[in-house]
């Protein structure tokens, strides 16, 4: 889960939504890290909610929450998959699990959502750890399993027979954050996990550029200050809020946005 511990949200929003709210498309296949609580949860909820719901929704956890096994329980098209997102040696087994479900279809759409975001926060508390640990959650993991994943999405890409780029179609989306920007850092702090994101930023750019000619739409996206556990009190939106704007923001995704860093609410964010 991503959250904002600092005052640069200038540019997120409130939106209100009424109980109408459907999406024209959405992808037949979804992956989502980081599933038990916050984010990656209502993220499930969210795609389950759509008039025409995934018919596949994919969601990983390490430790699983009575709320997750309820919509596993009550939805036959959420799969829960148990996973330490570090356990790179697992990825294959997880790979696999997807792949007996979805076939040659593929799978659409994969969301990195599993993030960390340590405690140790100011230069003086920071430690060598801290920064370890964060960059193997919040960028080696994504990149690895997106590598792991990629191609289970790439085929689910030219089975679909669109063409342009979209994320019903084929799309990895990389979770990040506003603070990564290194262009919008004036509160300073937060040193592992503004680096590791940053870092994730990277590799998502390098990737969408490794990849261009796959016709997979690759970016990176902040999912604004959310109110949950880690994003505190003082957060601007909750998670609804968030996931709702975030897969109607989905919807609009195209060539264009390919190897961007926008936020939920589809405004772009300088590096």
């Amino acid at each position: 889960m991503h959250f904002e511990l600092t005052s640069e949200t200038n540019f997120d929003f409130i939106f209100i939504f009424s109980d109408s709210f459907t999406l024209k498309m959405s992808p037949k296949s979804v992956l989502i890290t980081g599933c038990n609580r916050g984010i990656g949860l209502e993220l499930v909820k969210q795609f389950l909610a759509l008039g025409s719901p995934p018919q596949h929704i994919f969601a990983t956890f390490r430790t699983m929450s009575d709320e997750l096994k309820k919509l596993g329980d009550e939805n036959k098209n959420v799969y829960l998959l148990k996973m330490d997102i570090t356990d790179i040696p697992s990825y294959h087994s997880i790979v696999k699990q997807v792949e007996e479900v979805v076939g040659e279809a593929g799978l659409n759409l994969l969301i990195n959502n599993a993030g960390l975001l340590p405690t140790n926060r100011d230069l003086a508390s920071v430690t060598p750890e801290d920064m370890r640990q964060a960059f193997e959650v919040n960028c080696v993991a994504p990149l690895f399993f997106t590598k792991e994943m990629f191609p289970l999405i790439e085929k689910a890409g030219k089975a679909s027979g669109e063409t342009g780029r979209s994320l019903s179609k084929a799309g990895v989306v990389q979770m990040s954050t506003a603070v990564a920007s290194i262009a919008e850092n004036t509160g300073g702090g937060l040193y592992a996990y503004r680096c590791s994101k940053s870092a994730l930023n990277m590799s998502m750019k390098s990737m969408s550029q490794d990849l261009k000619d796959t016709g997979v739409l690759i970016l990176a996206m902040h999912p604004g200050w959310v109110l949950t556990d880690m994003g505190g009190p003082n957060a601007l939106i909750t998670t609804e809020v968030c996931c709702k704007t975030m897969l109607e923001t989905f919807e609009s995704l195209s060539d264009k946005d390919h190897g961007t860093f926008l936020r939920y609410n589809n405004t772009p964010i300088p590096w």
